[in-house]
């Protein structure tokens, strides 16, 4: 077992990496800074991974009416986690979302890291933007990084997996996003903290990924099954979509998949777990 990283969190993506990177994980309530160190001097670890976070039992709408237990898992805990760990002179890094951000499909390119967050319709865009721009910051002199998932997609069954959610709905939206495969978003991750990577960076697929592909090809496997595209404006939801850029974890040596060539793999281990 890697005992250099602890996972904070036994959530839908702390559970997955602590099996990937086969380390120590704790599923401890954090309240304080007190909490935050105890932890820290208890395991003694040189990397800490903050899977801590609220994304709302049904979805994200969820968070509007639990906004203290929001606030709190999704802004101030990384803040003590990031305070704690550059005390103790370990690296932290930060699971968060790229659903933080206006997007316009006619005017904006893919959006960059450096981009400023400007999405604050939804609470839980707002609780994560709280300790996103305070750990970018403190990024620029400390062992920070900011790992920037969206949507995450897994080859398993899981509430939290879009294909789960999408076959549960049979409505779809026919719009082009990023996405997170949560394989990829492993090995990714592994390699960021391989390198000592620092600051923001986008784990998503190469390109957007329009729902209606992956319903048809999971119809194809699943001739039965039948769904219908929606239009999003008649859904009555505050959501963003969007496409992020993948060129700066690229850069930093990562070869980074398409999502259209990875569905066909998704939906074949799927269907056999």
């Amino acid at each position: 077992m890697n005992k250099k990283i602890l996972i904070l969190g036994k959530g839908f993506i702390g559970e997955r990496l602590q099996r990937a990177l086969n380390c120590r994980i704790s599923g401890k309530f954090i309240r304080s800074f007190a909490d935050a160190d105890k932890i820290i001097r208890q395991y003694k670890p040189r990397v800490i991974i903050n899977c801590i976070g609220i994304t709302g039992k049904r979805n994200v709408d969820d968070c509007e009416l639990e906004k203290d237990t929001t606030l709190l898992a999704n802004s101030f805990v990384p803040l003590m986690l990031a305070e704690a760990a550059l005390r103790n002179n370990i690296k932290l890094v930060h699971i968060s979302t790229g659903c933080i951000f206006n997007f316009d499909y006619a005017r904006n390119k893919p959006i960059k890291e450096e981009t400023l967050p400007d999405f604050f319709d939804l609470f839980y865009s707002r609780s994560k933007i709280y300790s996103d721009i305070a750990l970018e910051a403190l990024s620029k002199k400390y062992n920070i990084l900011i790992a920037r998932l969206r949507i995450p997609l897994l080859n398993e069954s899981h509430p939290k997996n879009l294909l789960d959610k999408l076959i549960k709905y049979k409505q779809v939206i026919d719009i082009p996003n990023s996405v997170t495969y949560i394989p990829d978003f492993v090995r990714a991750l592994k390699h960021l903290i391989k390198i000592n990577a620092r600051g923001s960076y986008n784990i998503v697929n190469k390109g957007g990924l329009r729902y209606p592909k992956l319903m048809d090809i999971y119809k194809k496997h699943v001739p039965g099954f039948s769904y219908e595209k929606i239009d999003f404006h008649k859904l009555s939801l505050t959501r963003t979509n969007l496409i992020m850029s993948t060129r700066k974890l690229e850069k930093s040596g990562f070869k980074v998949r398409k999502i259209d060539s990875v569905l066909e793999e998704c939906v074949k281990e799927y269907l056999k777990s």
